[in-house]
């Protein structure tokens, strides 16, 4: 299994763009070999930022746009199996506090979810994820 962090399916939406191509034909090249899924972690730090830009919205023209935004947001993650924070995974986190891992609380609850299902990260945040004993993940900006 493939779970993609949260700037991978930050990429994934912008359609124009050379890294997000690099990230759409290394996942065409996973087509049928891996199950590909990100986290409800990821969706949450995702929604938060949306609530700030639609916070900030404050004419018609912006909020129609922001909303616009947020529903291609919303159909990415139609596209794409969300993988919940279960007991395994709270029980990874907790492991990996009491062994003082110091990357971001939202990235070490991804790592936890990632290591509970034994599968493959894909991030750009290699020096953060590389401190989770254990845990395999991958750059996928490096992955041709």
């Amino acid at each position: 299994m493939i779970i993609l962090d949260t700037d991978a399916v930050t990429f994934l939406e912008h359609q124009n763009n050379e890294v997000s191509e690099k990230l759409r034909g290394r996942l065409t090249d996973l087509s049928g070999e891996e199950e590909v899924a990100t986290t409800v972690i990821s969706y949450e730090e995702q929604i938060r930022g949306w609530c700030a830009v639609l916070a900030k919205a404050h004419d018609t023209d912006k909020q129609i746009r922001a909303y616009d935004r947020l529903l291609k947001h919303l159909e990415t993650y139609r596209d794409i199996d969300v993988l919940p924070y279960t007991a395994a995974a709270g029980r990874c986190f907790a492991e990996l506090r009491v062994k003082k891992v110091r990357i971001g609380t939202m990235d070490l609850k991804i790592a936890a979810i990632a290591l509970s299902l034994n599968a493959t990260l894909f991030s750009r945040s290699l020096a953060d994820f590389q401190q989770v004993p254990g845990l395999k993940v991958e750059d996928w900006t490096l992955l041709t």
